[in-house]
């Protein structure tokens, strides 16, 4: 098996147990909670994203493709270099911009967004930001390896430092309000983060061939060239995490101050944007730790490719990505939107926020295509013109945004379409983009067959599920599931869309199928 195939395979699990872990932390959190602490929680996040976008400044894309390159070449200096060039960028933002945050957080609360009790949750997290930047910079080194063991094992060891926090910490603070327990939530985030550092430095010491810390200030002074390569490919890179992250930032304040200009009061509008962005935008996601897998993998392994020039072993791997994205992201929309309301009242113990996902869910293949092809561009130095595709995302996903929420008819629904909207906008671009410099064969008559075997798989399993007579309904639900999905992978089986040599590339499933 191949390193891409492999490495993929490593952080798929480890994302699927992450994911698993992480849909607990998101059950707990709700129900202590509630829909109203979600919504201070989801408003703070972004502005933490932000910061660590600038603070991270794209090295960790950089670092992998960079590392990727070296170790095909065999330099072990260069690869040191890298790493004390990135360590020392990171480690002076992040120091930069943590206490500016801190003394921030309150004119953030009060004059950007119209509920003020999200200082507390916007405090809690600011002490992840230098910790993350170390991690950042060590998981790209891992990456460029093509070791996608130590990112995977941290993830897993990260959710359940806070899985155990998690629960203890919300339960404490809840008495004293939301607004502290959703800080308390934050909290347990940042000591998970801190341990899994802790692990990742750990196997970093072990596994490198070199001292970093031997003549650092010489190596680091000698870097201006491997600072220069490295901004090449992180400025761009930053460039698409920034218009990402400002949307994201700008997002929660756009939708708060529309809904206020709809009429609708700022714990009404707290509450909803939780039931959007805490309850149905995980569910629609679901899927994203395989195209983060996909993505993680795709650029070291395509920009190894990339500079010996085998142009056929790019076009390979594009094509590996994108179809494993489709059939997966496919089964996930199906069973999301066939089961919508279940799946709520299960996990979250009403199913409020139901219909977001019945809006956004056939719009959301868009999205599992869109984190693959991103990473593709940036390996193939193209990551400018991704950029620019983002950007237009973002301007209309906002302006999509207001135009419809600020309309009383639609309110929060107008937020949901303006996501969707601006999700199948970058998507198409960076397809576009990607068509213009790999030559690769586009199989329309493959796409069709998909939506065709979407539509009546779940068609189908919708009667099923409304012909079982199973109590309690978790077990009519994980029924009703096991059903659609089956009846899915026959018929992508029956098409042709997915192959027996293709699942015997498959730990485990391939066994299976020998």
């Amino acid at each position: 098996m191949s390193k891409f195939l492999k490495g993929t395979m490593i952080l798929m699990a480890a994302g699927l147990i992450t994911r698993l872990l992480g849909f607990i932390n998101r059950i707990v959190i709700a129900r202590l909670i509630g829909e109203e602490g979600v919504g201070l929680y989801m408003m703070a996040y972004p502005t933490l994203v932000l910061v660590i976008t600038i603070t991270q400044l794209g090295l960790p894309v950089a670092i992998s493709k960079a590392v990727a390159e070296a170790d095909a070449r065999g330099d072990q200096q260069k690869i040191k270099n890298i790493l004390v060039v990135s360590l020392s960028v990171t480690g002076t933002l992040s120091f930069i911009f943590t206490p500016a945050l801190i003394l921030l957080a309150p004119q953030l609360a009060e004059t950007l967004f119209t509920d003020q009790r999200i200082y507390y949750p916007l405090v809690a997290i600011t002490p992840i930001i230098p910790i993350i930047a170390i991690s950042s910079v060590i998981r790209g080194y891992f990456q460029g390896k093509q070791n996608m063991k130590p990112s995977a094992v941290s993830q897993v060891i990260e959710q359940l430092a806070r899985i155990t926090l998690i629960a203890v910490l919300t339960n404490a603070f809840i008495p004293h309000g939301v607004e502290y327990a959703a800080a308390a939530a934050m909290v347990a985030s940042v000591i998970g983060e801190f341990i899994s550092l802790c692990y990742l430095f750990t196997v970093f010491k072990v596994k490198k061939k070199f001292r970093v810390r031997r003549n650092f200030l010489k190596d680091l002074k000698a870097g201006r060239k491997t600072l220069s390569e490295l901004m090449r490919v992180a400025i761009p890179a930053t460039g698409s995490r920034m218009i990402g992250s400002l949307s994201w930032f700008f997002e929660p304040i756009v939708v708060s101050q529309s809904l206020l200009i709809a009429g609708i009061a700022a714990g009404v509008a707290t509450k909803q944007y939780g039931l959007l962005t805490g309850y149905a935008l995980p569910l629609l996601s679901l899927p994203s730790f395989i195209t983060f897998a996909l993505a993680t993998s795709l650029v070291p392994a395509i920009s190894e490719a990339n500079v010996v020039r085998n142009y056929k072993l790019v076009e390979h791997r594009l094509q590996q990505a994108l179809r494993f994205a489709l059939l997966t992201g496919g089964l996930s929309v199906v069973v999301l939107f066939t089961f919508a309301e279940p799946l709520m009242a299960t996990i979250y113990g009403s199913d409020n926020g139901a219909h977001f996902i019945r809006l956004m869910a056939p719009f959301f293949i868009f999205h599992y295509y869109q984190g693959p092809l991103q990473a593709i561009l940036q390996a193939l130095d193209l990551a400018r013109a991704a950029m620019i595709n983002s950007l237009i995302g973002a301007i209309v996903k906002l302006a999509v945004i207001f135009a419809l929420a600020t309309r009383p008819e639609f309110g929060i629904n107008g937020a949901a379409l303006g996501i969707a909207t601006a999700t199948v906008l970058v998507t198409a671009l960076h397809y576009a983009t990607a068509l213009k410099r790999v030559q690769f064969t586009v199989y329309v008559k493959d796409y069709v067959k998909f939506f065709a075997a979407a539509i009546l798989s779940g068609w189908s399993g919708k009667i099923c599920y409304g012909m079982l007579e199973i109590e309690p309904m978790i077990f009519k639900l994980i029924a009703g599931i096991g059903i659609t999905a089956v009846i899915y992978c026959t018929f992508i089986f029956s098409f042709k869309l997915a192959t027996k040599s293709d699942m015997q590339k498959i730990p485990i499933i391939g066994a299976i199928f020998k």
